[in-house]
């Protein structure tokens, strides 16, 4: 029963959040989400990512060790998932990348920092930076057939990542004040994600979802293995392999819905397992921390 509490204390506020956005779209409210996605992804995440990075205790050669690890489980994960996508015949530039990349902003940063704290979210922050920098560069090219290289060095999440690991490894602080002030807008992060994820999943139109549920339960899985593969070879500590865990295992970002309609590959097809996965990840994320916590 007191596990039960604890998994629910963690998961409640993100269900909780991401209903919320949910009901306002279906209540046919407007949410300028491209203006939302635009403050949260330039402003609020960096300052986020930097002053968690900042501001953690953790040693630098644990944090380089996460970051190996993270690079090196997605690395199984787009091996493992372009076997499959090459079995079964599917679409490479439709569901490549949305099976590989998952959600881990709008939803592994707030499980982390629910789950762990703030030390769980100075490591999540590490995995949430290679997802992002891994998606503008190899996902783009999963999708379009070409590498983009200039998109991520206009991505303020580089420079947040870039900084923080700076002042992490120099012991630097900002000014007190300047440190209150770029919390106060990293903590925009987190809410304005879950309510603009529950917002998004309102909008999507799913398509497919027989496949949508058999390629997202092979997702999870190929995630997990990946995860404890990566985290059992670098020798993570058992808070880093729970956050690296965590990160995997969340569904389908919302992200990969919007480089499908962006560069005309199959939307509806994503769109279902966005919506599919997400779902899922009702179930499986609960059970998953369980044996985490």
């Amino acid at each position: 029963m007191e596990l039960a509490l604890t998994v629910a204390r963690v998961v409640a506020p993100v269900l909780i959040l991401a209903g919320i956005g949910y009901g306002w779209r279906r209540a046919g409210y407007d949410y300028p989400t491209e203006f939302v996605t635009r403050l949260v992804m330039t402003l609020a995440v960096p300052c986020l990512i930097f002053t968690a990075l900042m501001q953690t205790q953790i040693a630098p050669a644990a944090l380089t060790a996460l970051s190996l690890a993270a690079v090196s489980a997605y690395g199984l994960v787009i091996v493992a998932m372009w076997a499959l996508i090459a079995v079964f015949r599917l679409d490479r530039a439709s569901l490549l990348a949305p099976l590989v990349f998952g959600n881990t902003g709008n939803i592994g940063l707030p499980l982390a920092l629910f789950a762990f704290g703030e030390t769980g979210l100075g490591l999540a922050v590490v995995v949430f930076a290679v997802m992002a920098l891994l998606t503008f560069t190899v996902g783009l090219w999963m999708v379009a057939g070409t590498a983009n290289p200039t998109r991520v060095l206009r991505e303020p999440i580089l420079y947040g990542t870039i900084l923080g690991a700076l002042f992490l490894w120099q012991g630097w602080q900002t000014p007190v004040w300047l440190t209150n002030t770029l919390d106060l807008i990293g903590q925009l992060a987190v809410p304005l994600m879950l309510i603009t994820l529950g917002v998004a999943v309102a909008r999507l139109r799913p398509g497919r979802i027989a496949q949508a549920l058999w390629l997202s339960a092979v997702k999870f899985v190929a995630c997990l293995a990946a995860a404890l593969a990566a985290g059992w070879y670098f020798t993570l500590d058992p808070v880093a392999l729970a956050v690296l865990i965590v990160q995997m295992v969340t569904p389908v970002a919302v992200t990969s819905y919007l480089l499908a309609e962006r560069y005309e590959v199959d939307a509806d097809a994503v769109a279902g397992l966005v919506v599919v996965s997400t779902l899922m990840a009702v179930v499986t994320l609960p059970i998953t921390l369980s044996f985490l916590l």
